[in-house]
């Protein structure tokens, strides 16, 4: 079986490479880069260190080694997606996008057509029956990354390999300590891939701009300050406001009249609802017939928890109803849907 195997120079990916030694095969390792340190924003986004690390991975190993270039499929994707959604005052999720478009997309139609399997170091694993491959959870659920895979299509699932799936979190590092792999101490990844040291609003004023806007308390209309742009808030988010008299949470946003709407209080009940409205349905496995569907486990954010609820599909929409009211639910997000065991990723859809 001839493997291509997506290595970052973290710690995950790293250990795939001996994992995947041990069990007999000779993975080619793939660094891409997809970082766009062309940009002027994006020259403190190194890739130095990482490839550094992943080289030395590959001659440890002996397997060959090359850097695949996806910045501008990636810009032109991801970052691109990214900056849409933002304009149309909706949270993006670029993580997502960035395993449908470019890790299972743009990789594999580039490299993909000689390799029988891509294998990455996300917390995931996949099992296969008469019905085909399914995705299901990690042995560590509080590393579980099924949310960031739940829009990869099946053709992509059919092809994924996920060699640190059934390992906990402690039991990588120190396969890795003990491998002396130079990644093994290396903190884990935060925030946006795409984006570096770059900070996030630094980043949306530079490519959206600015848009002042009213801020005003949902409960009396009370019109509180001013925000700069819809698209820098998000539901449920309380830093960054800069009003007086807090806490102040985002419970609402009107995008046509540029409104951003706030609730007082460290646990205000504006924040919470049990129905989250889906703009359509994507199942990871078309073959298996879920239209009989109802009771759901399902996420609308990468957590540990599971929420419980009911998909609904009838004439007024697509929407699952949560057991519990949540906090929360921002449009342009994703709800991805698992079974009622916890164990099987179903799909998802987009939060409207």
């Amino acid at each position: 079986m001839k493997i291509a195997a997506l290595v970052s120079g973290g710690v995950d990916s790293s250990v795939t490479i001996p994992l995947l030694k041990e069990q007999g095969y000779d993975p080619h390792i793939f660094y891409i880069k997809i970082g766009m340190e062309d940009e002027d924003a994006f020259m403190d986004c190194p890739s130095e260190e990482d490839i550094e690390i992943t080289t030395w991975i590959a001659k440890k190993y002996n397997c060959k080694m090359d850097i695949i270039d996806l910045q501008q499929e990636y810009w032109s994707t991801v970052v691109k997606y990214t900056l849409d959604t933002v304009k149309r005052g909706l949270t993006p999720n670029p993580d997502i996008m960035c395993n449908l478009l470019i890790k299972f997309g743009a990789f594999n139609d580039r490299m993909g057509y000689d390799f029988d399997k891509i294998a990455t170091g996300h917390y995931a694993t996949t099992y296969e029956n008469e019905e085909g491959v399914f995705l299901s959870t990690a042995a560590d659920k509080l590393k579980d990354q099924t949310y960031f895979l739940g829009q990869i299509n099946y053709g992509q699932l059919q092809k994924v390999m996920f060699p640190i799936g059934h390992l906990q979190k402690e039991e990588v590092r120190r396969t890795a300590i003990a491998m002396k792999l130079p990644s093994a101490h290396r903190p884990d990844s935060q925030g946006i891939c795409f984006l570096g040291k770059i900070n996030y609003t630094d980043f949306i004023k530079k490519y959206v701009g600015e848009q002042p806007g009213e801020i005003i308390e949902l409960e009396t209309g009370k019109l509180l300050g001013e925000h700069k742009g819809i698209w820098f808030h998000t539901i449920g988010q309380r830093r960054g406001l800069r009003l007086g008299g807090g806490p102040w949470f985002v419970v609402q946003k009107d995008i046509p009249k540029n409104i951003v709407y706030v609730s007082n209080g460290y646990d205000p009940i504006a924040q919470y609802d049990d129905k989250i409205w889906l703009d359509e349905l994507h199942f990871l496995n078309p073959n298996h017939d879920y239209s009989n569907l109802s009771a759901v486990k399902f996420k609308i954010r990468h957590q540990p928890e599971f929420n419980s609820g009911k998909l609904v599909r009838d004439e007024d929409g697509i929407r699952i109803i949560s057991d519990e009211k949540i906090s929360g639910i921002a449009p342009g997000q994703f709800a991805v849907m698992y079974d009622t065991a916890e164990k099987i990723c179903i799909g998802s859809g987009m939060i409207i």
